[in-house]
């Protein structure tokens, strides 16, 4: 009995073994097979390329808005083949882009095609200019916005010699421009900043989040305006807006 039961426990350390050794095998040959039959998507990403499809939303300047490229700005960097960019919107297209290398927010649109009524795509865009990121403000470069959250129409300590800030409020359009309602932490009003310009990149963002009516404007400060308009105004400096957000 001993011997057999000795001869049992060798057959089954042997049948284990050799069970081990063959799922390792086919784990390796399936790892593989992986390896080799990456998702498109997946090889694409590695390479820092990504293709969308879908309807763009909105166009402002170089930047386009399209929901299914979720969680990027896309860039067009160059002219778009009919006509400007908005001609994109409201059309299905195809966009293959790049990462940013230093901005990994940023989609560079290197090709768009549009999808044609017979199901086919077209060609509209080749990109052959590097882009241009001048206006795109990142998070770090965001960051570095101090909040302007105790301004007093008469006092210009609050904003003079700040350079870049950001103030809470919400656009006012005027007959002939912009200004901004400024509200302190309690949403009570403080006092107005007279806008000079709206860069593309701030205009776009307003564009896309239409349902809020207060965000946070990221300035570039100018002068301060003359006391007696001031006082009699409550509009406090000039500035240029250089995006606008909820944070």
């Amino acid at each position: 009995m001993a011997i057999v039961k000795g001869y049992g426990s060798r057959m089954h350390l042997t049948l284990g073994l050799f069970v081990a050794f063959a799922l390792i095998i086919s784990g390796s040959i399936a790892c593989q097979q992986a390896e080799e039959n990456l998702p498109e998507e997946q090889a694409a990403l590695e390479e820092g390329t990504l293709v969308f499809e879908g309807t763009p939303k909105l166009a402002i300047g170089k930047f386009l808005f399209l929901p299914e490229a979720q969680g990027f700005d896309l860039v067009v960097q160059g002219a778009v083949d009919g006509g400007d960019l908005t001609s994109l919107v409201g059309q299905e297209v195809k966009v293959e882009g790049e990462i940013a290398p230093e901005q990994p927010a940023v989609l560079i649109a290197n090709t768009i095609e549009v999808k044609e009524a017979n199901g086919e795509y077209r060609s509209v865009f080749t990109r052959t200019d590097e882009p241009v990121l001048d206006e795109y403000l990142d998070l770090q470069s965001r960051a570095a916005f101090e909040a302007l959250d105790k301004l007093k129409y008469d006092d210009n300590a609050g904003w003079e010699g700040k350079g870049r800030a950001k103030v809470y409020g919400s656009l006012e359009q005027l007959e002939n421009g912009y200004r901004i309602l400024v509200l302190d932490e309690k949403g009570e009003q403080v006092g107005f900043v007279v806008v000079d310009s709206l860069s593309d990149y701030a205009n776009f963002y307003l564009q896309k989040l239409p349902l809020f009516d207060k965000l946070w404007f990221y300035l570039d400060i100018k002068e301060t305006i003359a006391w007696n308009t001031r006082r009699r105004t409550s509009e406090l400096f000039h500035a240029d807006v250089l995006f606008a957000g909820l944070f």
